[in-house]
């Protein structure tokens, strides 16, 4: 690579990961996990249950102590969406004040709103014929309450938004929508995705590149290219098939 080229790509990283090591106690989490996303890419991580999928996202985001290196680009703007949000129906808390605890703009909120796929009626967004922001979070649907996370994740104007399994706790008619929602946004908004999924589909569809993780870096690369029989098997064992 020419010199050119090497400061081309440094400059266009938005996150380099160098020999990430996590403990617990003297259990190894992560062990020497290292890459780098590239601005406006979509990153998939996949890997079994207790891979360290979770661990790492806490990681990026600050939430643990680990050794090595985690660098952003100083521009980086991080919106979160986490892999569950139990809400119970009897909560006494309507979109609006959800939303307000980020952001008291209102124009602001009905704006997100609309940009996740509610429907909108004049100024405001519609949710069964009446102003999304007056209902209550439990009375969602799961994939209605994932878009309220992903508008709580837009407000604002990330430039990197990290989705822990966004389709988990959704129907399954809900989950192309949503997966197709982030593809939406990624582009339209020029964001730098980064998700965990435990579907290859959803992986092959969506990802410019995958790091396959098993407490340690398993492949890396364009999906096609690095996911292949051999490191399926070392992240799920020798039984999966495609």
């Amino acid at each position: 690579m020419s010199i050119a080229s090497e400061i081309t790509r440094m400059e266009n990283t938005i996150l380099s990961v160098s020999n990430l090591n996590v403990k617990f106690n003297s259990h190894k989490i992560l062990e020497d996990i290292s890459f780098e996303v590239q601005r406006d890419d979509t990153l998939a991580i996949i890997g079994p249950n207790g891979a360290g999928k979770t661990v790492l996202f806490k990681c990026l985001l600050g939430l643990l102590s680990y050794e090595g290196e985690i660098k952003w680009a100083s521009d980086a703007k991080i919106g979160y969406v986490p892999q569950r949000l139990n809400v119970g129906k009897d909560l006494p808390l309507t979109v609006e004040e959800f939303l307000r605890f980020k952001e008291k703009d209102s124009k602001k909120i009905e704006s997100v709103l609309s940009q996740v796929g509610f429907e909108t009626e004049g100024a405001h967004v519609i949710h069964k014929g009446k102003r999304l922001l007056r209902t209550r979070l439990g009375v969602l649907s799961g994939g209605e309450f994932q878009r309220v996370l992903i508008a709580f994740a837009l407000l604002g104007n990330p430039n990197v938004l990290l989705f822990d399994e966004p389709t988990s706790g959704v129907d399954v008619s809900a989950e192309e929508t949503v997966y197709a929602l982030i593809n939406r946004l990624q582009k339209d908004k020029d964001l730098t995705i980064i998700f965990i999924s435990h579907e290859l589909e959803v992986v092959y569809r969506y990802a410019e590149n995958v790091l396959c993780l098993n407490k340690e870096k398993v492949c890396y690369g364009p999906p096609r290219e690095a996911i292949d029989k051999a490191s399926l098997a070392l992240l799920y064992g020798e039984d999966v098939h495609f």
